[in-house]
């Protein structure tokens, strides 16, 4: 019976499915509070301008860098309320999930696919405001763009978890091969962003040489 039990050893190396990953709460709770942070700030601004029409929101530094030309625009309340209040709404939940993940909670598939399909339509809504901001509005807003990053992170790594769990069914060797370059993936995706923004404004950046 013993040399049965030592001929038989538990599959030490194989993930278990339902692993906390603690890297991924950290940003959850981490980018969550600051996702929050930015779309309150930016809540409060709109309701200081919508008591008073005059008044010049704080973020509002240079025709460019302008939350203020953002706020007035129609993309700023897709829903018909103010864009930030999504994000008043949404990022505790995501600071929840992480709190929970590094508690110890252990959440079943359906959990992670929930968050899949939440960061990636709000991965989707931001990528539509950013064209929105470079192309329509002509202006930027610095507290949407600590939203966009935090969105981008989560959405990333969210991703890059489900697929290495194989929870697509699938895809769990891709998402291996992209853990090993999964900084260099979300460098180069913010370098985008930021060529994009360079060649949008560019007029105005080489003005102030």
């Amino acid at each position: 019976m013993t040399a049965v039990q030592e001929a038989d050893p538990a599959p030490v190396d194989v993930p278990a499915p339902t692993a906390a990953p603690r890297g991924l709460g950290w940003l959850c709770v981490v980018g969550g509070a600051i996702g929050l942070a930015s779309s309150f700030a930016l809540t409060m601004e709109k309701l200081l301008k919508l008591a008073n029409p005059g008044y010049v929101p704080t973020c509002s530094i240079n025709p460019i860098i302008s939350c203020g030309s953002v706020m007035d625009s129609a993309q700023a309340a897709v829903f018909g309320f103010p864009n930030p209040l999504i994000g008043v709404a949404a990022f505790p939940v995501v600071v929840t999930v992480g709190a929970a993940v590094l508690a110890g909670f252990r959440p079943p598939r359906w959990f992670w696919l929930g968050m899949q399909a939440g960061t990636t339509l709000a991965v989707a809504f931001i990528h539509w405001l950013i064209v929105q901001s470079l192309y329509e509005i002509g202006a930027l807003c610095p507290y949407c763009m600590i939203v966009w990053v935090v969105t981008i992170s989560l959405f990333w790594y969210t991703t890059l978890h489900n697929l290495t769990m194989g929870r697509f069914g699938g895809g769990r060797s891709v998402g291996v091969a992209l853990g090993r370059f999964h900084s260099l993936v979300l460098a180069v995706w913010y370098l985008v962003i930021v060529a994009l923004i360079l060649q949008a404004f560019w007029d105005y950046w080489t003005s102030l040489v």
